[in-house]
């Protein structure tokens, strides 16, 4: 699997309410920010998407921009994405236009063999970073 059906793969995990940890990769330096929060570790991305998965349903990911970028074991992507979801405990739907963007590694051989929850693939993000777009600017 590349970059991009990895990214692509993902999209389909959120939607599914599928595990999404082992898209990241295991370290310490791995950070995620979302609409509202700020996750840096492995482990605390992990636990911070677990949570997410468990509280909510009714995924929305709609892709409009994707472009991704490989370079070796390095790569990137970016992407306008409508998403939405409902807050299972508070019953409440929410609905943002959102700006995606990362760096990805990809794992060699080794690096797969030990990882402790494996992914699909050897393409990991190393960030991601979710922000809401401001209402009439692009």
């Amino acid at each position: 699997m590349d970059a991009e059906a990895t990214v692509r793969d993902y999209y389909e995990a959120l939607r599914g309410g599928e595990p999404l940890a082992p898209y990241f990769l295991e370290s310490e330096r791995t950070v995620k920010f979302g609409v509202g929060e700020r996750l840096t570790g492995y482990e605390a991305v992990a636990e911070g998407l677990r949570e997410q998965t468990a509280t909510t349903e009714g995924w929305e990911v709609r892709s409009s921009r994707l472009l991704v970028e490989e370079r070796g074991d390095a790569g990137w992507f970016s992407d306008d994405v409508f998403m939405g979801w409902n807050d299972a405990e508070a019953g409440v739907r929410y609905e943002f236009d959102t700006r995606w963007s990362g760096p990805m590694v990809r794992l060699d051989e080794s690096e797969a063999a030990i990882e402790s929850d494996p992914g699909p693939g050897r393409w990991r993000f190393a960030g991601m970073h979710v922000s809401v777009r401001v209402q009439g600017r692009r």
